[in-house]
């Protein structure tokens, strides 16, 4: 998944910086780490987070999940 939030955000051309203080302004409580964490896959993001992601780049769900394999154990 953190290829595909990578993906999106170099799309939208927007920086971890500047896309965290719009999260922040939109209630979720995220810093550039945190985020940086998500997109190399070090932490699972949260699901109110691609809420708002969704919102920000005006995408569907399915953009998230891209290429990931659901049967996948």
């Amino acid at each position: 998944m953190g290829a595909n939030l990578r993906r999106l955000r170099d799309k939208a051309d927007i920086s971890q910086e500047k896309l965290c203080a719009e999260l922040q302004r939109r209630g979720c409580d995220i810093g550039r780490t945190t985020y940086a964490k998500y997109e190399s896959g070090e932490l699972n993001i949260k699901v109110s987070v691609i809420i708002e992601l969704k919102k920000i780049y005006n995408c569907e769900y399915d953009e998230f999940f891209e290429g990931l394999d659901v049967n996948a154990e």
